[in-house]
């Protein structure tokens, strides 16, 4: 696909068994889209389990029930024409107590319709970062 390292979910955490059967064919982390979920993870601990809440609903709704989930938009000005590029900007993380799915933590991905696949790509906090890192996006995808 492309020269940067990604991973199946289930060979670099033990999570798989927790998400929904038959949710997404595959599930994908970039290799640095996993650096920066551990980094983050170690600031809340809660994320994994975040993040398994976050494929079973929000994701499974948008993609496969087609409801208009809020947090999730497109990215659109990348030049990007194969694959469908995602921000979701609600995500709950129960480690940070009062904003529900306001919690800043940013998540794109890629969602690939042909084999039903999601490709996490780029996680982040808002308090850290402004904005998701086009170049990366770019570079991955084109």
């Amino acid at each position: 696909m492309n020269q940067f390292s990604i991973e199946p979910m289930n060979t670099r955490y033990g999570i798989m068994m927790e998400i929904e059967q038959n949710v997404f064919k595959e599930i994908y982390f970039h290799s640095e889209f996993e650096k920066e979920f551990n980094k983050l993870k170690k600031k809340w601990r809660s994320l994994e389990e975040d993040l398994i809440t976050f494929i079973n609903t929000p994701l499974k709704l948008f993609h496969k029930q087609s409801l208009d989930v809020k947090g999730i938009q497109p990215i659109s000005g990348l030049g990007i024409i194969n694959t469908k590029i995602y921000i979701a900007k609600r995500f709950a993380c129960k480690a940070l107590k009062g904003t529900g799915s306001n919690s800043g933590i940013r998540i794109i991905y890629a969602y690939i319709d042909e084999n039903d696949s999601i490709e996490f790509i780029e996680m982040y906090y808002k308090g850290d970062k402004d904005y998701e890192d086009k170049e990366r996006i770019i570079r991955l995808y084109q």
